[in-house]
């Protein structure tokens, strides 16, 4: 069942009875269900991230740091210092929260994270769909020709992303966590498939290096993205490592 959280602008279903001692956050274009497997027999809250699931979108393109300030309430709802896990874009959010908030988190389990830019990763956009941007600022591109350039130019996610969604879809795309990974202070685990493409072993490994002492990653051989339904028992040991934790 689902619960509301702060305002009422944050859904999450809780499991276990205790107050919860793991935050967990999914990735794009999911939901909270996606730890079904993951967070059985622990005190725990899935939550929908804004934009998602039950919870509705933000009120305007916000970047993770935003969706961390905005998981505060959920947090308070928690026995903190709580177990943060992320996948994909929720590792995102996790990782702000972990910088900016280190009283309120004692780990992090990051899996399948885009936490890195790589050095010239901005592709600029093709000329046709510039020039096409320009004449429908001039007025002389409808509405309807514009989203059509749109949905032919981006990517499956950009192209099922609407309305504000669409906007925080090329915000956080954009970003870079090194500032962020470099502030943590807490243990951090990654689960990584090795077959990931979305964000590549190399990515984390990178992400390693700048954690130091903190972090340890495992690497899943066969498995992809999706480590959550691909190797459910992996992720789980790494929240378990991290609760077992003094």
């Amino acid at each position: 069942m689902l619960h509301a959280f702060g305002d009422g602008s944050i859904f999450g279903e809780v499991f276990g009875t205790r107050p919860p001692r793991v935050l967990a956050l999914h990735g794009w274009g999911r939901t909270g269900a996606d730890f079904h497997t993951v967070l059985k027999g622990l005190d725990a809250i899935a939550a929908d991230l804004p934009g998602f699931g039950a919870s509705p979108p933000p009120p305007q393109a916000w970047g993770a740091a935003d969706y961390a300030t905005a998981m505060l309430p959920t947090l308070a709802a928690c026995a903190t210092p709580v177990t943060v896990i992320g996948h994909s874009f929720g590792g995102r959010v996790a990782v702000h929260l972990g910088a900016r908030h280190p009283e309120l988190v004692r780990g992090l389990v990051l899996t399948g994270v885009p936490l890195l830019r790589p050095e010239g990763s901005f592709v600029k956009s093709p000329r046709s769909f510039r020039l096409a941007k320009r004449l429908h600022a001039l007025g002389l591109l409808s509405d309807e020709q514009m989203e059509a350039r749109r949905r032919r130019s981006g990517s499956a996610d950009y192209r099922a992303a609407n309305g504000v969604m669409r906007d925080v879809l090329v915000r956080t795309i954009a970003e870079d966590y090194r500032e962020q990974l470099g502030a943590l202070t807490c243990p951090v685990e990654l689960v990584w498939g090795q077959n990931d493409t979305a964000a590549p072993v190399s990515m984390a490994e990178e992400a390693v290096a700048i954690l130091g002492p903190l972090a340890r990653l495992s690497v899943l051989p066969g498995v992809g993205h999706d480590t959550l339904a691909e190797a459910p028992g992996a992720v789980r040991a790494a929240i378990d490592a991290q609760l077992d934790r003094p």
